[in-house]
C-alpha cells in the first residue's frame, strides 16, 4: 500500500519503557508523562494473570478489522493497524507490566501529523473490550 509507510526500527520494550510518542499529536502513550494531554492516555488494568490478561488482549486485538499481530512474547505485543480507505498503518504496542497489573500501551501513526483522534480512540475501544472479558 502507497500509505503503510515503513515499519519503526524504534519499537519494543527498552529498559521497561516504550518508545516515547514524537512530537506530532498522532500518538498516544500510557508512559508519556500525565502532564502530557495530547499523548498521555491511562494503561490497561488487570485483576486476572497475566497469562490470562494478555490472551485476553490478544484476542480484543484479532477481534478487530485489519489487524496483524506482528510480535509477542509473554509481556509484550505489537500489531498493526490498517484504516480502512487509505490504508494507513498504525503500529499498536503492549507491554505488560505484572508487578503493578497494568498494561502499558503506545498507539502511532506511521505517517501524517495529526490522525483526528484515531489512536486515543483506538485504544479506549481496545480498553473497553478488554475489561469486559477481566
Amino acid at each position: 500500500m502507497i500509505f503503510s509507510g515503513k515499519r519503526p526500527d524504534n519499537l519494543g520494550v527498552n529498559n521497561g519503557k516504550l518508545a516515547a510518542c514524537p512530537n506530532s499529536p498522532n500518538c498516544v502513550s500510557s508512559q508519556s508523562p500525565s502532564s502530557d494531554t495530547i499523548h498521555f492516555i491511562q494503561p490497561l488494568e488487570y485483576t486476572s494473570t497475566p497469562e490470562k490478561a494478555l490472551a485476553d488482549l490478544k484476542s480484543v486485538i484479532e477481534s478487530e478489522d485489519r489487524t496483524k499481530i506482528i510480535n509477542e512474547s509473554p509481556d509484550y505485543l505489537y500489531a498493526e493497524f490498517k484504516t480502512p480507505l487509505m490504508g494507513f498503518v498504525d503500529d499498536v504496542e503492549f507491554y505488560l507490566d505484572s508487578s503493578s497489573n497494568t498494561i502499558h500501551l503506545r498507539s502511532a501513526s506511521r505517517l501524517g501529523q495529526s490522525d483526528l483522534g484515531v489512536n486515543r480512540k483506538r485504544v479506549e475501544t481496545i480498553r473497553t473490550k478488554f475489561n469486559q472479558m477481566q
